[in-house]
């Protein structure tokens, strides 16, 4: 008996969708492509709603920003929802072992009371501030145009949801999932002055109308500005006094930082590029709320004994990322 194999290939009708292919050409799409370009709404609205007659529900007209294209704004991560919950499922793997890790083997236990507080005093507040991040970038996703920017921020919105959460597990663990650190760390961002300049800060962008305004107000300058004052702290006056444990519970901030600077300042840069008026625009953002992000960065050195040698620390690093998008640090001054 003579068994026949026989191998058959099967070509694709189409390469890809129609509409992807009229940007790239009739060739194999990426998913990131797929999932990202020309699926913005542009037509069939509903009518003008009476609060904001002016604009259309999708409308470019939000921000004073123009583009001729607004899918350059693209994400140098190329994450889409799939490659996106896959890579946040690995990091939170990761960072789950380092709680589990950090909690029994009691690590917490052989840091210092004082140590201890002043680790809770500048990280559960934070939390406040990653849930405000988490409403801007919200809103920024609801207003926005162009899908590779706003799945982006969507990205953006979940991520600092996820933050808030897991600074909520470190107060936890502090107070023994009592709460009480959680209670205390409202009432710290309420009414503790060191924080009153950032919470004013994260207030008044709630106020913003320009989503774009908003996105450098939060995550170009603020968390610029922010999360590496955290880690300054963190690795100053905690790690070096035995803390190492809370650096373990606080490496998902610096990772997420890490990875998402190239994606907004791609942004920015393609943004300037596209005209003088752009970059113009964001240099003045810039420089409005670059003074507001250094008042209340100063506010929180000097409550954790840094200075003013600290605060030209972080400037000199956001002037180099700024130098790297392509707006001079000088030019912002001036």
């Amino acid at each position: 008996m003579q068994i026949d194999i026989k191998t058959s290939n099967v070509k694709p009708i189409r390469n890809t969708y129609k509409y992807v292919e009229k940007r790239f050409g009739d060739k194999v799409a990426s998913r990131y492509q797929e999932a990202s370009y020309d699926i913005q709404e542009e037509i069939n609205f509903h009518y003008r709603p009476l609060w904001q007659p002016e604009h259309e529900i999708f409308d470019t007209a939000r921000t004073v920003i123009k583009m001729q294209d607004w899918y350059v704004l693209k994400d140098p991560r190329q994450l889409y929802y799939g490659s996106y919950t896959q890579t946040r499922a690995r990091q939170q793997e990761v960072l789950e072992s380092n709680f589990t890790f950090v909690e029994k083997n009691q690590l917490l236990s052989n840091i210092s009371a004082a140590i201890l507080e002043k680790a809770e005093k500048l990280l559960l507040p934070l939390r406040h501030y990653e849930w405000g991040a988490n409403m801007n970038n919200s809103f920024i996703t609801g207003y926005a145009y162009g899908a590779t920017l706003t799945n982006a921020t969507m990205f953006a919105t979940m991520d600092r949801l996820g933050s808030a959460q897991y600074l909520s597990r470190i107060g936890l663990l502090l107070d023994g999932n009592q709460g009480i650190s959680l209670e205390q760390a409202k009432q710290d961002w309420l009414g503790c002055a060191c924080w009153q300049p950032l919470r004013q800060s994260m207030e008044q962008m709630f106020l913003v109308k320009d989503w774009y305004e908003l996105f450098i107000a939060q995550n170009l300058v603020f968390d610029g500005y922010f999360y590496p004052l955290v880690k300054l702290i963190v690795d100053r006056d905690l790690v070096v006094h035995g803390a190492a444990a809370i650096s373990l519970l606080t490496a998902f901030m610096n990772e997420w930082f890490e990875e998402t600077q190239p994606w907004v300042n791609s942004v920015l840069k393609t943004t300037a590029a596209e005209s003088e008026h752009n970059r113009q625009q964001l240099i003045n953002w810039i420089a409005n709320w670059q003074g507001q992000a250094r008042s209340a960065v100063l506010a929180l050195l000097q409550a954790f004994d840094g200075d003013e040698t600290d605060l030209e620390l972080l400037d000199d690093l956001f002037a180099k990322r700024l130098s790297k998008i392509g707006l001079n640090l000088v030019e912002v001054a001036a």
